[in-house]
């Protein structure tokens, strides 16, 4: 099924949740809407689904418009974060609920019924349950069975809310990666909310971030990560080191720190921002030569493969987060209250071409 949303508003009281929102959403891909609290992004889940209707614009399923058509008539899928399984039902009952309440001509016979359900819970590795309660399973199994139950009815798109939200750290990982694979054997047309950077960039096919009621940038995961269309996206996904100044004729200058950039030579005197991930910076010890970024280590977190220096600017005493490989730490010998510099090997700026002097 294609998938697509064309101009959509929607507002609650004077809170704008959906501002002029327009998308298209891949058949047979996995897209995640990823943002804040308050970004819209369920708002606009629950605008495909049919659950909420928008004040204007359009939801078009395979070209047409959906907007008269009920829920159960736009054959979606609906998986939420709280499982809403009938606690008072078997797994396999739980899975089958959507097959009984068809009407009479389009109800599978009961030989069926078992077929199609005991089918899913072998996908989603659950049939063993089969007999147990939801109360008796783990967060985890409770979500994956939730799943199956959507995937009963064939959707011919699947939504998912925020569908691991509820769950510890390791289950989420254990699941978004079982999703994934899932996916890919389906190729159901998925859209699912999140707002962990790390899960929309490892599951999705598409990442469309929002930020107060708007799209703020949609491509592949790798390419917004890489290629950030707004500050808001680059702050947003991941850890940044952000740093405010002027530029002029291919340089920032912020403090005493001037750091070439080299695509902005044209730009005159205007304010603009650098933005650095941690683990795009180089560390080494200082010396009186040294070109880059005097920094004292205030605390370094080295457990793992890598480690976690935070770093205190001599200029302004702003901190800063760097990210080496341990090895490269040991290496060093780096003690607290240390002087080191830093240079960026990689800095994105965007540029205010507004607000010269």
């Amino acid at each position: 099924m294609t998938i697509a949303v064309k101009n959509i508003n929607k507002r609650f009281g004077d809170f704008v949740a959906l501002n002029n929102v327009s998308l298209d959403f891949p058949t047979g891909e996995l897209t995640a809407l990823l943002g804040p609290s308050g970004c819209g992004k369920t708002t606009l889940l629950r605008c495909i689904a049919g659950l909420e209707h928008p004040d204007s614009g359009q939801v078009l399923l395979d070209g047409k418009d959906a907007s008269d058509r009920h829920v159960r008539e736009r054959q979606v899928g609906f998986v939420f974060q709280h499982y809403a399984l009938f606690k008072h039902m078997t797994v396999f009952e739980n899975v089958a609920f959507g097959l009984r309440v068809k009407s009479r001509a389009e109800r599978p016979s009961e030989s069926q019924i078992r077929q199609k359900v005991m089918d899913l819970l072998g996908l989603v590795q659950l049939d063993w349950l089969a007999d147990r309660y939801p109360p008796q399973l783990s967060g985890g199994q409770r979500q994956r069975i939730a799943l199956a139950r959507a995937l009963a009815v064939e959707p011919r798109v699947l939504l998912l809310d925020e569908p691991f939200g509820a769950l510890d750290a390791k289950v989420r990982k254990e699941l978004r990666r079982w999703l994934r694979r899932l996916h890919d054997e389906l190729h159901v047309t998925s859209i699912f909310v999140t707002h962990d950077q790390e899960e929309a960039l490892e599951v999705a096919d598409q990442v469309v971030l929002m930020n107060k009621g708007q799209v703020e940038q949609l491509g592949a995961p790798d390419d917004v990560y890489n290629h950030p269309a707004s500050p808001f996206v680059y702050g947003f996904l991941g850890n940044v080191n952000v740093f405010h100044g002027r530029v002029h004729e291919g340089v920032i200058t912020s403090g005493d720190i001037a750091l070439d950039i080299p695509a902005h030579g044209a730009v005159q005197d205007s304010k603009g921002t650098a933005y650095i991930r941690p683990h795009d910076l180089d560390v080494d010890r200082y010396t009186p030569d040294a070109e880059g970024i005097v920094v004292k280590l205030r605390r370094a977190h080295a457990i793992g493969p890598l480690a976690q220096l935070d770093l205190e600017r001599f200029d302004n005493a702003e901190l800063i987060e760097a990210v080496i490989p341990n090895d490269r730490y040991r290496q060093l010998g780096l003690k607290d209250g240390e002087t080191l510099v830093v240079r960026p090997k990689r800095l994105h700026v965007f540029v205010d071409e507004g607000a010269g002097v």
